[in-house]
């Protein structure tokens, strides 16, 4: 039975090949009838109803594929040229032509057309560019050649070679019929295919050993396996680069491309890997990566995403290099912003591992003497610099990577995450990656970034791969409270663009055995209002005070803990309380508020605004980590629509995942570093006076004192307990006053822990010791209400 479609037989030399549907048998009277099988352009191999295949060679739904490649002899005709008249073909998808002598040089022009399988029409000439014959090294059975070109399903060529004196022997065209495999993979993920009856690995071949770690992160790749390479065809093994050392990516395009669909880039690749080494003579496709219009990353030759694999690229400069090759012709047309993101991610990942920066520049010697496409000589054996992005064209005498896409590249060299990222110091000793150094309780970690402050969002401090603080874009420091042990220390960095990089690991060995929470009753340690501990007088803008606290303690403590209490501001601000002789970072440990020259503030309420709990003013819903909710306050619960300054709000988190902090700010202004909440992962409510939680119910009157039970209660031990820490807030209040808390059994001092005005709700976090197992809560005048939530203790 013969399926509807073409079929064209041949006869002597006048060879046609037809195109059919479906499958097909003929035969002629006393000659041998050869039958080509084609199906629809856009299609793909299959017996089961599904399109058919562009591409005949053992065309398979899955698993590597075996691509073929075709020869046609080219026909000289004298004074310099050479034909191949317009005739039928196998089918193909790529095509170039080489000649027998690696070094012999076409002087004329060669030029190709090709037949589209599915409508039959020509397509216009196309020139070919003369490759350069040394990329892959001397090697037995290396041709000359020229640049591939991707025509897409065809079935037939011409080939024409003019003015170009004499002609190298053995000059063919060679088509590439890539095979079926994942041609019809629409997406990224379609691509993954499982082995075939090759004689192939069922793992893309790759050193056992790592490569090492780079501080971009790794990119989606699909790998050899993946877009089907036939690895019977890489029988010699990866080279790798002689210094163990990518120092540049240089960026191709594989120029003359017919225009494409992202499901043909497997086969695209598939064909370019065939012509290299079939045509070419090379030992593996030329390229380390490739990218298509999409965006899909595909590993080029083989020896490892991870390694610095030795590719064939370019002339001159492969020993020191990597490269990716854009997947179509942008001479006119630049790439897209999905290919440019693809190159990206390759160039900071691969530069990453060796602490290069894609905006940077590198230092290469040249392998050959020879000039490239702007005039620049080199002379073998000589350095030069290069941008560590650089194009083809930089390094050779070609257009490649195009005319439209190499402009790309400067912009395209500040897409990156912060390069270079490393940890420079571990409390104030030099630090290398893979170091160990020693530290306390306390620390401090500085690093470094070549990537400009202007394009970095922030920097987090990673203890055991946990943020441990977090600092804007311009901050180079952080301090952290480590335990007893090792720990590995990292700093992960956020660019403006979302990009993220982490430095490679210190290890810290802390040693902080010993060291114990000792409780004492409050004293008022400084009061710039008198002159306590400091000088008098009121602490100016960017001014500090530094306080001795040692003397109190009655010995030598590594740290201390304070109540801090701002009063008479003069406009709203921070207060940063930090270890002197260190550098103070940008976190606040006090934010205060203040009416300002005209403005007057009016008490109501308190009333509540906003409950993210039930959608109170808000969507209702937990506020994730980076997340911002914006609240509506002008014109709402009483607040006059307009002329408002500022409102006075108490803030509080609930139900927390981990520890955080919470900024508020005015909406339409960027968040500053600053916090105005921070918290604790899962705090207890052990006190209500509104509703006789933990104590009697009712507000502590002026001169009064409730008594809270602490051990044994909410999650506290009943014995052994040395303090506890206590968020505690004062709402209600009729009048102005202040809140001590101090141990049960014990003289209070006049040291206050909470200070308050009345018709605001105001909390504060207090550090308490235990001597009998509670603690009291004092009120100077007036009345007001307390609650006390536990976020700690200590034993």
């Amino acid at each position: 039975m013969v399926s509807p479609g073409r079929i064209g037989i041949g006869v002597g030399d006048n060879l046609k090949i037809g195109r059919v549907r479906g499958t097909a048998l003929a035969a002629a009277l006393g000659v041998v009838a050869v039958l080509g099988i084609q199906g629809v352009a856009s299609g793909t191999g299959g017996s089961d109803g599904d399109e058919v295949s562009p591409y005949s060679a053992r065309a398979r739904e899955k698993g590597p594929v075996a691509g073929e490649l075709h020869k046609l002899a080219l026909k000289p005709k004298g004074r310099g040229e050479a034909v191949l008249s317009q005739q039928d073909t196998e089918p193909f998808g790529l095509l170039g032509v080489s000649w027998a002598d690696p070094e012999a040089e076409v002087k004329g022009k060669i030029e190709a057309r090709t037949r589209d399988a599915d409508s039959g029409k020509w397509s216009k000439w196309v020139v070919l560019e003369q490759a350069e014959s040394g990329l892959d090294g001397k090697r037995p059975g290396l041709r000359g050649a020229t640049e591939p070109v991707w025509v897409g399903p065809s079935d037939g060529a011409e080939v024409r070679v003019t003015g170009g004196g004499t002609l190298p022997a053995g000059m063919e065209l060679n088509l590439v019929d890539p095979g079926a495999g994942a041609a019809k993979a629409k997406k990224k993920s379609d691509l993954g295919l499982a082995p075939a009856a090759f004689a192939l690995p069922a793992v893309d071949p790759a050193p056992s050993t790592p490569g090492p770690e780079s501080t971009a992160p790794r990119p989606d790749v699909v790998s050899r396996v993946q877009w089907g390479a036939d690895e019977s065809l890489n029988n010699e093994g990866p080279v790798y680069l002689p210094g163990g050392k990518i120092k540049a990516v240089f960026v191709h395009h594989t120029a003359a491309t017919t225009p494409y669909e992202c499901s043909e880039s497997a086969a695209i690749v598939r064909s370019l890997h065939v012509y290299h080494v079939k045509g070419n003579g090379w030992r593996d496709l030329g390229y380390n990566f490739l990218v298509d219009k999409c965006g899909t990353v595909f590993e080029g030759r083989q020896g490892g995403v991870d390694q610095p694999v030795q590719g064939a690229h370019t002339y001159g400069w492969n020993a020191e290099s990597t490269s990716v090759s854009v997947l179509g012709d942008y001479t006119s047309a630049g790439a897209s912003a999905a290919a440019l993101d693809g190159i990206s991610k390759v160039t900071a990942y691969k530069l990453g591992q060796y602490d290069g920066d894609m905006n940077g520049t590198a230092t290469l010697t040249a392998g050959a003497t020879q000039t490239n496409f702007s005039g620049k000589s080199f002379t073998a054996g000589q350095q030069y610099e290069f941008k560590s992005l650089s194009g083809h064209r930089d390094g050779f005498n070609t257009q490649c990577p195009g005319n439209s896409l190499y402009p790309q590249l400067e912009a395209l060299r500040q897409t990156g995450p912060a390069a270079q990222l490393k940890v420079a110091s571990v409390n104030g000793a030099t630090a290398t990656p893979g170091a160990t150094l020693p530290s306390g309780a306390a620390l401090t970690v500085d690093w470094t970034t070549s990537t400009a402050t202007g394009r970095l969002a922030k920097f987090e401090l990673l203890v055991d791969g946990e943020a441990t603080a977090v600092t804007d874009g311009a901050a180079r420091k952080a301090t952290a409270v480590v335990t007893d042990g090792k720990h590995e220390v990292r700093v992960r960095a956020t660019a403006a663009n979302g990009k993220v990089s982490t430095s490679l690991p210190v290890t810290v060995e802390a040693e902080v055995k010993g060291a114990e929470f000792v409780p004492l009753s409050p004293k008022r340690l400084m009061d710039t209002r008198e002159g306590l501990g400091v000088r008098r007088g009121p602490v100016g803008s960017g001014e500090v005070v530094t306080l001795p606290v040692a003397a109190a303690t009655g010995g030598t403590p590594t740290a201390v803990v304070l109540n801090v209490t701002a009063t008479n501001p003069t406009q709203p601000s921070f207060v940063s309380v930090y270890p002197s002789g260190t550098t103070r970072s940008s976190a606040s440990n006090l934010n205060f508020t203040a009416t300002g020259d005209g403005a007057t503030q009016t008490n109501f309420g308190p009333k509540r605004l906003m409950d993210t709990r039930n959608g109170t003013g808000v969507p209702a819903a937990p506020v994730g980590s980076g997340g911002v909710v914006t609240l509506p306050v002008a014109g709402v619960d009483g607040i006059p629509a307009v002329g408002v300054k500022a409102v006075v709000l108490n803030v509080t988190a609930t139900n927390p995942t981990q520890p955080s902090f919470v900024s508020v700010y005015p909406s339409g202004t960027t968040r500053s570093s600053a916090s105005n909440l921070n918290f604790t992962f899962g705090p207890k409510r052990l006190m209500d006076t509104r509703t006789g939680t933990g104590v009697r119910q009712g507000p502590v009157t002026g001169g009064g004192v409730v008594t809270l039970p602490v051990a044994g209660v909410g999650g506290v031990p009943a014995t052994g307990i040395k303090a506890v820490v206590l968020n505690v807030t004062a709402t209600n209040p009729t009048e102005s006053s202040f809140v001590s808390v101090f141990p049960s059994g014990t003289t209070r001092t006049s040291a206050s822990n909470l200070n308050f005005t009345r018709g605001l709700t105001i909390p504060n976090l207090v550090v308490v010791p235990v001597v009998d197992g509670k603690v009291s809560f004092y009120n100077n005048s007036g009345s007001v209400d307390l609650i006390a939530d536990i976020t700690g203790y200590f034993n």
